[in-house]
Order: C-alpha cells, then structure tokens, then sequence
C-alpha cells in the first residue's frame, strides 16, 4: 500500500509484537535517511494492533489484508492480486516455502487453492465497502 502496511503475526512472548515493530520503524528509517540523505521521522503514528481472539478472525482478517490492494483500487483487475509484489499472497497459495510460514492459516482449508477461493469470493464485496467507507459516522 502507498501510505501504510499490514502484518499478521502471531506473538510469542509478552511484548514481542512491540520489541518486533519498534526496532522495525526504527531500523527502517535509518536506513532511509542514510540512503536519501535525510533526517526525521518516517512514520506518523505508532502502529495499531488488533488482538486475534478466534480462529474464524484470523482466516478473515488475513482475506481483509490480502484483498487490501484490490480494495484500494492499487491494483485494478482481482487476478493481478498474485503478482502484487508488496503483498505475501502468492505465497500463500503457491506451494514452494518462502519468507511466510503459513501452515497455520492454510490448516483452515483443503487446499492453497481452496484459499484463493475464499479470498477472491469476497474481493467486490471488500471492494465496495471501501468505496464507501467515507460515508460511515464515527
């Protein structure tokens, strides 16, 4: 995404989302600035964080990321979604092993294309509800 990023990680001790994420942002903005020869903050906020209580969140929290460049009209045509090189969804339904451990979520499903089908059943929806989310009164 152009102004923001999604992780789905699963904590492993107290205070480990924070350690991971703080010397994340902070890492990353040095290198930043080294590389563009700049100083100052990259990051407006500290990050949020939404605590996975079910098993039936986790599969639709993890539709929501990987259909969030759909959604935001980043890429336009739903079969593009693989190809995004900024999201690990290829990687979920392809069957080599890479960076994301996914035997976690993929357990939910018969398949790696069982997944991509529940994901792309959703994507106009995704996509609607975005376009309007404007609308909505806080």
């Amino acid at each position: 995404m152009p102004n923001h990023f999604h992780l789905l990680i699963k904590q492993n001790m107290d205070g480990g989302i924070s350690k991971f994420l703080s010397n994340f942002q902070n890492s990353y903005t040095r290198y930043f600035n080294t590389r563009h020869q700049r100083d100052g903050t990259l990051f407006l906020n500290q990050f949020k964080a939404v605590r996975i209580e079910t098993d039936e969140q986790l599969i639709h929290v993890s539709r929501y990321i990987h259909l969030n460049p759909y959604a935001s009209h980043v890429i336009k045509d739903i079969d593009r979604l693989e190809y995004y090189r900024w999201s690990s969804f290829s990687e979920y339904i392809s069957k080599g092993d890479g960076f994301v451990n996914k035997s976690l979520l993929l357990g939910f499903f018969k398949n790696a294309e069982s997944y991509k089908t529940f994901v792309f059943d959703q994507a106009d929806y995704q996509r609607t509800l975005k376009e309007i989310e404007h609308l909505a009164l806080e």
